[in-house]
């Protein structure tokens, strides 16, 4: 018997996980153009009962930023790096693009399976399509459900060149019936019950709602918003609707198979929402670098870890959920290409401080950026988050929302706020605060001078 201890004591100091407890399962859901002020914790005229019981349960992350775009957010989720180290920082990829996140990227799907998890995604791609090597099977997912770019809710036809058929199970087209978030969630949701007990799951759920274009699974889920709101915004609501629903058969799922107890959930959106969708009371839509283009309704929960009710105001970036998820799934964070993110649990759990001196909001010029450190915020040519200030074609300054090839550059106007006392961003401090502008464009200028040119550029 003391010899059966020993040699236990032996194995455990050996190997300190052997008799740890399984790892947990990891969901992390993005909605897409989803505004501020369209979920119902922040008060919203949208129904969305689901993710508000998981708010209740964990935490609201208050000042979560992701990029003002689509295919830059996705890149900083996938690889933990800021999309200026890679050349993604720009623009959504389209049709025609010859380039995706490179090759050379180490991408959370490839850490977690090293892991030894299970990995899925179930959506939205838009991260590479030109050719097989950028498709996300050959990216480190076991598992894919959805489309590469943009579709149509119920053709799944992709909304740009061509509308061709963009419907693909593990990289296969398929014909499906039905409405893309529905599918999606329902796809999430049979994955969950079909995993193995004794094998851990890495399951990311990028919904197709609610980009354009604006589509409601039904009239009768527009109508339920009706006459209190126009037609638009009723559509739009239903969309998200749609999108609660799916997230509470997910949340079912994981109940249903007893893995909810062991399941770290975390929610957020790709940007700010586009109009009939809403950013109060943060400023402009998406393509904006002021807060209403970048800072996303965002969750976190995990019971017996991340207390119920907890709101932080501590600033994160979506880059931290790399090394956050891959530290709780006791995987490996060393790699040859450095990650920007953080290790945030401790910020989750513990209510420590964020483990940034600096977020940086985006680097696409001199001209055309933004950096947060505490408090302060410089934004350089935010725009109004519908006409970027840059053509996303040829990188020329725009005015009055046309392509102006000859305009002379010009120094750029640099903002200046205190998001503390004015997270509306209407009073700019800049000709107050030289001191902190200068403080804070030092730091902007190092990221900038270590940026990779734009891929769209370079391929061309």
């Amino acid at each position: 018997m003391i010899s059966t201890l020993r040699q236990l004591v032996l194995l455990l100091a050996l190997n300190p996980t052997l008799f740890a407890a399984q790892p947990p399962d990891i969901v992390f859901i993005l909605a897409d153009d989803l505004g501020n002020a369209d979920v119902g914790w922040h008060g919203s005229d949208i129904k969305t009962p689901n993710l508000d019981k998981l708010a209740a349960s964990g935490a609201k992350l208050e000042h979560f930023y992701v990029m003002p775009v689509c295919t830059p957010t996705r890149v900083a989720f996938l690889t933990g790096r800021y999309p200026i180290r890679s050349g993604m920082q720009l623009n959504v990829l389209r049709q025609q693009s010859k380039y995706g996140m490179p090759l050379e990227e180490r991408t959370i799907a490839n850490a977690m399976h090293d892991a030894g998890y299970t990995t899925a995604i179930c959506g939205k791609w838009h991260v590479g399509h030109f050719d097989k090597a950028y498709w996300p099977n050959a990216r480190g997912f076991d598992h894919s459900l959805g489309h590469l770019e943009g579709i149509d809710y119920f053709t799944h036809h992709n909304y740009f060149k061509n509308g061709e058929l963009d419907w693909r199970r593990n990289g296969e087209l398929v014909v499906e019936e039905g409405y893309a978030t529905t599918l999606e969630a329902d796809e999430a949701a049979a994955l969950i019950k079909k995993q193995p007990k004794d094998k851990p799951l890495f399951l990311y759920v990028p919904f197709t709602g609610v980009h354009g274009p604006l589509q409601a699974p039904s009239k009768e889920a527009i109508t339920a918003y009706q006459p209190a709101m126009n037609e638009q915004r009723a559509t739009l609501a239903a969309a998200m609707t749609a999108v609660d629903e799916g997230c509470g058969r997910i949340f079912a799922a994981l109940d249903d198979t007893g893995r909810r107890g062991n399941t770290l959930i975390v929610f957020a959106s790709d940007n700010g929402g586009m109009p009939p969708g809403r950013n109060l009371p943060y400023r402009a839509f998406k393509s904006s670098l002021y807060e209403g283009g970048i800072r996303s309704p965002a969750l976190a929960a995990w019971p017996g870890h991340i207390q119920p009710g907890t709101v932080i105001t501590e600033p994160l970036h979506i880059v931290d959920l790399f090394p956050t998820f891959v530290k709780a799934a006791g995987g490996n964070l060393e790699q040859k290409l450095p990650l920007d993110g953080r290790d945030i649990m401790p910020v989750l759990t513990e209510g420590k401080p964020s483990p940034h001196e600096d977020i940086l909001l985006n680097a696409i010029t001199a001209n055309d950026g933004a950096i947060r450190m505490g408090d302060w915020k410089l934004i350089l040519n935010g725009n109004d988050g519908v006409t970027p200030s840059v053509d996303l074609e040829t990188g020329e300054r725009k005015q009055g929302g046309k392509k102006s090839k000859k305009e002379k550059r010009t120094a750029p106007k640099a903002e200046l706020f205190n998001l503390r006392d004015d997270p509306s961003e209407t009073q700019d401090l800049a000709a107050t605060q030289p001191g902190k502008v200068k403080e804070l464009r030092l730091r902007y200028d190092a990221y900038l001078k270590a940026a990779v040119k734009p891929l769209q550029f370079q391929s061309k």
